[in-house]
């Protein structure tokens, strides 16, 4: 539910087309005039409700209101001439009317506003989705920009969107209102809104054979009255289908797991479209869209591995897992760069020139943009691949690709984290020992190595996790089968972890520690998997390290939501990296070595399942509640 709330005088003029507009955006309109009257009003307004004060003089395009006065994301947004407050910000607009003279004042006798919200000055039934009030703030002065100024004095300072050609002005006389319908109909609103939908940074492929068809699908979804989060679901069904049609392991199979992973991404794009083309933006929207896209990349591997083993008798489980761990840990290398650098002070490089010199360069951001294969190149490379080669060719091409990738983002993320000069905030170093993950044992260490954590150099943090991943997963790899060398290698990595972490994470390469300690765990888990030659073990390690990658992203969105981690309760109970690869590495030199060695798969699916109930228990819960954050992946960075 939203309100609105006009201000201006009356006039004698014909109608305005404003009142129709503010209909259409789900408002409810009345009229006060005055600021007593619209304090009233506000008053009146049920607690839950959005309101709006919007000047009668406003002409402008209708989706400049859309965007200023009906974002969910935002506490308040305004215009000129209109402000829009959700439930969070209307004590700062009462505030604010007081200030400019319309709060906890008499009202004058006779104001249908005070005397009777719902009187003969309604324009709208009281059933519809929000209130709009309009009224006088008195002379030349726009009452709704009057209040946007109190409320940023305030702090609650309201979004104000970029409008672009989008015309949004409080009109003073004939002259000035003639000049601005002509400026109106001149900008073809629905073309602005069509490319608004479309998000402004992202891949050549997505941007170049896909947004210029997939917003058109959003706008027909949007007239059809379907939301964001249903179009989302069916990608992900469409998708779920593909990865069933390659695991039949034929080639019209193949063929058709590619063109269905297409029409999933063609989906993939329109509901992000679709929400910024009709501004739905919800906190179970913020969910599915963070996680969907990891499911369906992930169960279309897993549909390509098992369609080898049914086709081709051909085992590629390994290469399935390895797909998905050097994926992860790309992704764990932008969140944490990004987290690490986002609100740094004196945050300039001479990398971080040049790259803004070589944007300057057309071809250059696009060739940059399809070297590091995001999403659309990644999953057009997926579908062609499928339809005309085998499994086996398709991964150790993704592999090859996403490795080239990721050297080349890390290097030039060092490159940028050496050369500049920054100081990273105490929300920087909280939200890298969020992403770390560590559980007890780790805790535990750093809380004895705390005293040496601190006399150690600052390139230590990171060198440390490098030293125990690499260790860990080089022993998991090299040893026999059942080797109890895997387990002394991972007590070295709870060491090494907790000395990690023992300090504030604010050195230059200390976001590197998340991304060491995802390579160490998952690495770790496949390499005993494959050594184990266990019937089974390696799609049991792909159901587990799929289940510890949910909780390491639902981390993340959380994080950039605004909301923290997820509670140390549940990274206590789920172990921690450390604690999960000790647990690995014992199951491992206990159950392959003796003669009951198929319990090992056993032990890693009931670990798998247990692990998947705890954190998506969590994760529902969470994204479902009235504190999930309203928010929408704009960023633009390879996913």
């Amino acid at each position: 539910m939203s309100t609105a709330i006009l201000t201006g005088p009356s006039g004698a003029g014909t109608p305005s087309p404003l009142a129709d507009d503010l209909r259409a955006l789900g408002f409810q309109v009345v009229e006060a005039d005055g600021p007593h009257a619209v304090s009233a009003r506000l008053a009146a307004a049920p607690p839950a409700e959005r309101v709006a004060v919007v000047d009668r003089r406003f002409l402008g395009h209708r989706h400049a209101l859309r965007l200023a006065l009906t974002d969910p994301r935002f506490d308040a947004g305004a215009v000129a001439g209109a402000l829009a407050v959700q439930p969070a910000a209307r004590p700062a607009l009462t505030r604010a009317l007081a200030a400019v003279g319309g709060g906890d004042a008499p009202v004058p006798a006779g104001a249908p506003a005070a005397a009777d919200p719902d009187g003969p000055r309604t324009a709208a039934p009281a059933a519809a989705s929000g209130l709009a009030v309009t009224g006088a703030a008195g002379g030349g002065d726009v009452l709704a920009d009057l209040l946007a100024e109190e409320l940023e004095r305030q702090g609650a300072q309201p979004y104000r969107p970029e409008l672009g050609v989008l015309v949004a002005r409080v009109v003073r006389g004939p002259a000035e209102r003639e000049e601005t319908a002509r400026e109106i109909a001149g900008v073809d609103e629905e073309a602005v809104r069509l490319r608004s939908a479309v998000k402004s940074r992202d891949g050549f492929f997505t941007t170049h054979f896909i947004s210029p068809y997939s917003r058109y699908i959003a706008r027909w979804c949007a007239r059809r009255g379907l939301t964001p989060n249903q179009v989302t679901t069916a990608s992900l069904l469409v998708a779920l289908i593909a990865a069933g049609c390659a695991a039949t392991g034929t080639r019209a199979g193949y063929v058709a797991a590619g063109v269905l992973l297409l029409a999933s991404f063609v989906l993939d794009c329109t509901d992000g479209q679709l929400a910024r083309y009709s501004l739905q933006y919800s906190t179970l929207g913020a969910w599915l869209d963070a996680t969907f896209d990891r499911a369906k990349e992930y169960a279309y591997y897993a549909g390509l591995a098992l369609g080898a083993a049914r086709g081709g008798h051909d085992d590629v489980w390994a290469l399935a897992l390895g797909a998905m761990v050097l994926q992860t840990c790309r992704h764990v290398v932008d969140f944490s760069f990004n987290e690490a650098n986002h609100d740094a002070a004196a945050n300039t490089s001479p990398t971080a020139a040049l790259s803004g010199r070589l944007d300057s360069v057309g071809w250059t951001v696009w060739l940059r943009r399809m070297i590091v294969l995001p999403i659309g190149e990644r999953w057009f490379l997926i579908a062609v691949l499928t339809a005309a080669t085998t499994p086996r060719i398709t991964f150790v091409v993704l592999l090859i690709g996403c490795g080239l990738a990721a050297c080349y983002t890390t290097a030039g993320r060092v490159l940028r984290s050496l050369t500049r000069k920054a100081r990273r905030t105490d929300r920087a170093a909280r939200a890298l020992a969020d992403l770390a993950d560590s559980g007890p044992l780790a805790e535990a260490v750093s809380r004895v190595a705390g005293p040496l954590a601190r006399r150690l150099p600052a390139f230590a943090p990171p060198l440390l996790a490098a030293i125990g991943a690499g260790a860990l997963t080089a022993t998991a790899g090299l040893a026999a089968r059942g080797s109890w060398w895997v387990v002394a290698a991972a007590v070295l990595y709870v060491v090494t972890s907790g000395i990690a972490v023992a300090r504030p994470l604010k050195g230059a390469l200390d976001w590197l520690v998340p991304p060491f300690f995802r390579a160490g765990e998952y690495g770790a888990i496949l390499a005993l998997a494959a050594v184990s030659e266990v019937n089974g073990a390696l799609p049991a390690a792909f159901g587990l390290v799929a289940a510890v990658a949910y909780h390491h992203y639902d981390t993340v969105y959380r994080i950039r939501g605004g909301t923290g981690a997820p509670p140390p309760a549940l990274v206590r109970a789920a172990g921690g990296h450390e604690g999960r690869a000790l647990l690995v590495a014992v199951l491992a030199a206990a159950l392959v070595g003796g003669a009951h060695h198929a319990g090992f798969r056993t032990a890693l699916t009931v670990l798998a399942v247990a692990l998947a109930l705890l954190v998506l228990t969590e994760s529902i819960r969470f994204w479902v509640s009235s504190g999930a954050p309203a928010v929408h992946d704009e960023s633009g960075e390879p996913a």
